[in-house]
């Protein structure tokens, strides 16, 4: 049986079964301003969750052997949308990231990153689907046999192949020291590091994945937020920040906001994500 976890929508945990959303777990956050802004939803609860990941099962195959894994960039702003831009501008040469059905996977194509990343929230746990291991290949793919997520793992394998400018999406504090580590180790190697999910971290788990990271998310993080705002050298959008805390980090916001057209107008009062946790 494939069994797929991810976290979505206000930080509620949904389970899906054989391609059917099988469990919902009560939502933490009521209102994100995305899912209000792209699909109408002003209040969150497990059955509009359920009804929006069967709604991407069915449109893109999320969670099933036919999933549409490439997308084209449509010009919005987010941490895949970033990455897309430097593969592209070839300011990196690989994304470690992750994928239902194949688990920890490295990926050096920016239409990949977009389709994968751009269209999945956390994914806590997954199981193998031999189709998509298949397309991705198995040596791109840390453990084609478990599908198991491990990122450090991923940069360790992306180092073996190779690579020499390395992103990697993270979102466990946990890993923070691993990648200390591995940066210590290959003084030649650059590891980019872009912190996502990051709501519901405590003030611990935020403040090391801040110090760790290159660019990352606010999301509906009451403590992501407070360091981001306070600490940031270049901060992107209102309702869901994203923050630079390097150098590399801000040139990576301004690839992007250049080839998107520049920023938006700010808001004197920006829709939030309620509450935030």
């Amino acid at each position: 049986m494939s069994e797929h976890i991810i976290e979505a929508l206000g930080k509620s945990r949904i389970t899906i079964k054989d391609g059917k959303v099988v469990d919902v777990t009560e939502p933490e956050v009521e209102y994100c301003p995305l899912f209000d802004h792209h699909r109408g939803i002003k209040k969150l609860t497990p059955e509009v969750i359920a009804k929006n990941i069967q709604f991407r099962i069915d449109d893109f195959g999320m969670c099933t052997p036919d999933r549409q894994l490439r997308m084209k960039d449509f010009l919005s702003f987010g941490i895949s949308e970033i990455m897309c831009t430097l593969l592209d501008e070839n300011v990196i040469d690989s994304v470690v990231m992750v994928l239902e059905g194949c688990g920890t996977i490295i990926v050096t194509e920016g239409e990949l990153v977009q389709g994968i990343g751009g269209r999945v929230s956390g994914l806590y746990k997954t199981s193998p689907i031999p189709e998509l291991i298949a397309e991705i290949g198995e040596e791109n793919i840390v453990y084609p046999e478990t599908a198991d997520i491990n990122q450090i793992e991923g940069i360790k394998l992306a180092i073996e192949k190779g690579f020499k400018n390395i992103a990697v999406t993270v979102t466990c504090a946990s890993d923070a020291e691993g990648i200390k580590k591995l940066q210590n180790e290959n003084p030649d190697i650059n590891i980019y590091v872009f912190v996502v999910h990051t709501s519901k971290r405590s003030s611990q788990e935020a403040r090391a994945l801040f110090d760790i990271c290159d660019v990352a998310t606010g999301c509906a993080s009451k403590y992501m937020r407070e360091i981001g705002e306070a600490e940031s050298i270049k901060t992107v959008g209102q309702s869901i920040p994203i923050f630079a805390r390097t150098e590399n980090g801000k040139k990576f916001l301004e690839m992007r906001l250049e080839k998107i057209g520049g920023e938006k107008p700010k808001k004197d009062n920006p829709d939030l994500p309620y509450p935030l946790i």
